[in-house]
């Protein structure tokens, strides 16, 4: 995944995405840790324990051994939805604003933008010994109207650093923008 990431933020040129204004460049693209989807790999676990347990009871009977595939098959559609739901999860830093796009449910979807130069402060947390192991983190984003909270981020001090320089550099281009004016 930071991979991923690394090649998002080294190729901003590439990424359109719906909505976009003219003279807006996407500077990176973000989403949640793997952990956010521990639910999805429970319910994929799950369904497939239970269903294994009668047929190492009855072994006599056969028929209880298609009781796992069918435990798989709706730990797999399970799993699915909770993919879904992360993997359509993004966050889109662009050089004006935050877009904060978030899947809900199969069909759904919320959008929640914050202008960069609108941001007051910006802080990140690493839950103890697991987030520090598994690098995940929440990142606070605070304005005047509220905060933006963003659990289980991956990697967040990098994600932090880097919006720290996107804020940075939106409110130097504002500056410039009223001194031209």
């Amino acid at each position: 995944m930071a991979t991923v990431m690394a090649k998002e933020a080294s190729e901003p040129a590439k990424l359109d995405f719906e909505g976009q204004r003219p003279g807006e460049k996407v500077l990176f693209v973000f989403r949640r840790h793997l952990i956010a989807m521990r639910k999805g790999f429970w319910l994929l676990l799950i369904p497939l324990v239970i269903t294994a347990i009668p047929p190492l009871i009855w072994q006599s009977n056969l028929e209880l051994f298609l009781l796992p595939v069918g435990g798989l098959v709706l730990g797999l559609i399970l799993f699915f939805y909770h993919y879904v739901l992360w993997y359509f999860t993004i966050y889109l830093v662009t050089n004006q604003r935050i877009r904060q796009v978030t899947q809900k449910g199969v069909f759904g979807k919320d959008v929640v933008e914050l202008r960069l130069s609108k941001i007051q402060n910006i802080s990140y947390n690493i839950p103890g010994f697991t987030g520090e192991i598994l690098g995940f983190g929440t990142i606070v984003i605070q304005t005047f109207v509220g905060d933006l909270v963003i659990r289980k981020v991956e990697h967040p001090e990098k994600i932090y650093n880097m919006l720290q320089n996107a804020v940075a550099d939106a409110i130097e281009q504002g500056d410039h923008e009223e001194i031209i004016e």
